[in-house]
């Protein structure tokens, strides 16, 4: 029972973890260093984890914070780990598995403020790879709605990957980013719950 449902749970006390360190949250945005708490258009999710708030107050959302991203970075390395034992094609199966392993432990990294640009980038790019392989394993099974699921989120994370990369329309990037975090979220619980090994069985190449 705790084994079938742990990636929800782990990712469920994540996201409580995150959603408490918002109300620690000093205030302070970098468009106006003077606001009040967290605002949830302006401010990163990366604003939680720096030892300041942008307003230069100690900021008490940091611990919450670490403890959140520390119980979703590990639930999304064990789906990593469970999925790729659902697929026969061994070399997919590697990536997801190790790569993937691998950007999770990159993603806890980037709680280190010094590192945390680094991270975010080098996880970034390993993380886009291992997405583009479940969603060509998901395309190749019958799971019409996580087949939509699944492109509609590659997509969105793909722009949100573009809008980092080139710097551009950054004033959004605050909402795409958390729209990108929720549908990740939904996405990884409904290929959990929502599929099973038969469902990837006769995919062979």
């Amino acid at each position: 029972m705790l084994k079938k449902y742990s990636i929800l749970l782990g990712l469920s006390l994540g996201t409580c973890f995150l959603l408490l360190a918002t109300w620690y949250y000093p205030g302070g945005t970098y468009s106006n260093i003077d606001s009040i708490g967290y605002s949830w258009t302006d401010n990163y999710i990366s604003n939680l984890l720096r030892p300041l708030a942008v307003n230069g107050m100690v900021n008490e959302a940091r611990p919450f914070a670490i403890i959140g991203i520390f119980l979703l970075t590990a639930s999304f390395g064990y789906f990593f780990i469970r999925f790729s034992e659902n697929i026969r094609i061994k070399s997919a199966a590697f990536i997801i598995k190790y790569l993937g392993i691998f950007a999770t432990v990159l993603g806890f990294i980037t709680v280190i403020p010094r590192m945390h640009d680094m991270m975010v980038m080098a996880s970034s790019i390993l993380t886009l790879l291992i997405f583009f392989y479940i969603t060509v394993i998901i395309l190749k099974s019958k799971l019409t709605l996580l087949k939509v699921l699944s492109v509609f989120f590659l997509l969105t994370f793909y722009l949100g990957a573009y809008m980092y990369f080139t710097q551009s329309f950054l004033d959004y990037m605050p909402i795409v980013q958390k729209i990108i975090f929720a549908m990740k979220i939904i996405w990884v619980i409904s290929i959990e719950h929502f599929s099973t090994r038969e469902d990837f069985s006769h995919i062979i190449s």
